[in-house]
């Protein structure tokens, strides 16, 4: 069997493989990185900085007599304790810096946060540390009962008008399928500005301590049916926005990564696999990816890519409402003899 060319584009870069590390707290180590890249990673996305994180640095300089502008919201709402977490721009900035010189693959940096103002100013400085591409990471929680959802989606184009009036690296966001027409929303996103679209953000929801009486974060790893969302959406949008596509969330072995490309991925993003395997599992999702094509005779990954994507597809209605009917159809017969 002859290997078959893994090289494939993402927001204009090249890459070796599809294989992508998103962002995680686990990339904020250098040193783990470079073990990615030792174990075949096409790219990696450095972990978030926050709005909260830009604009708390930005308040304090205001406070000596430095600052620049604020969001209404950064300076009125809760701002959330992220010491834990990194301990903000400047050290963000070097975090960008260290991962470019050390590494031969893409680095994407990460930009986390929800309102326009002064703190999308810091994407400049990312694209200065030499950040090959940036990703903005949307996590909006809609629980305003006041704002329509036409008002949430403003919000977001904005946003990513916002970030790219800044920069001129390539733009990716990340976000989540709680819209009312996602497709509508891909499309606009694209024509707003991003490059590329990662589907999809995972909202991690709060749990109740029933000891403290306390509302607790809560923090579960993916799992590979958490897949089937970004699946039926990746062969849904293949063919039909102007961006570069990728898949996230419950990708855990070869298998998963290959029917997100079959879908019509550029590339897919693992998480919670190389946290719980380390970053040698790259290698063993890469070699499998690989084996699958090449015992397929496909000579490249363009050549199954979006195969069997909703606009390649011998059935287009099996991602709409036709999988429904014969969802419950296939169970109740497998249940029933």
């Amino acid at each position: 069997m002859t290997d078959p060319d893994l090289t494939t584009q993402y927001l204009g870069l090249t890459l070796r493989n599809p294989i992508v590390a998103s962002a995680s707290p686990a990339n904020a180590d250098v040193n783990h990185l470079i073990a990615l890249e030792a174990a075949g990673i096409g790219a990696v996305v450095l972990p978030s900085l926050f709005e909260e994180q830009i604009e708390n640095d930005l308040l304090m300089m205001d406070d000596l007599g430095f600052g620049g502008p604020l969001s209404a919201e950064a300076v009125a709402g809760y701002r959330p304790n992220l010491d834990a977490y990194n301990t903000g721009p400047s050290d963000y900035l070097t975090l960008v810096e260290s991962a470019v010189e050390h590494l031969d693959v893409p680095v994407i940096a990460s930009l986390n946060g929800i309102s326009t103002g002064g703190w999308t100013s810091f994407a400049e400085q990312i694209e200065d540390g030499g950040a090959d591409a940036l990703e903005l990471n949307i996590y909006l929680v809609a629980a305003n009962s006041n704002e329509t959802g036409q008002d949430i989606e403003d919000r977001y184009l904005r946003l990513v008008e916002e970030v790219r009036a800044t920069v001129s690296i390539p733009l990716a966001v990340k976000l989540g399928p709680y819209f009312s027409s996602p497709a509508n929303m891909a499309k606009r996103l694209a024509d707003a500005g991003a490059d590329g679209l990662v589907l999809f953000n995972r909202f991690y929801q709060p749990d109740i301590d029933l000891d403290t009486l306390t509302v607790t974060p809560n923090l579960v790893l993916s799992n590979p049916a958490e897949m089937r969302l970004v699946l039926r959406w990746m062969a849904l949008l293949h063919g039909r926005i102007d961006a570069s596509l990728a898949a996230t969330t419950g990708v855990h072995q070869a298998e998963d990564a290959v029917k997100l490309i079959l879908a019509g991925a550029d590339v897919v993003m693992i998480t919670s696999a190389l946290l719980q395997h380390g970053a040698d599992y790259t290698t063993t999702i890469i070699d499998g990816v690989r084996q699958w094509f090449a015992h397929h005779e496909y000579t490249s990954l363009d050549q199954g890519r979006g195969s069997l994507s909703q606009q390649n597809s011998l059935d287009p209605s099996a991602f709409e409402r036709a999988n429904y009917t014969e969802t419950i159809a296939s169970y109740v017969a497998r249940h029933t003899t």
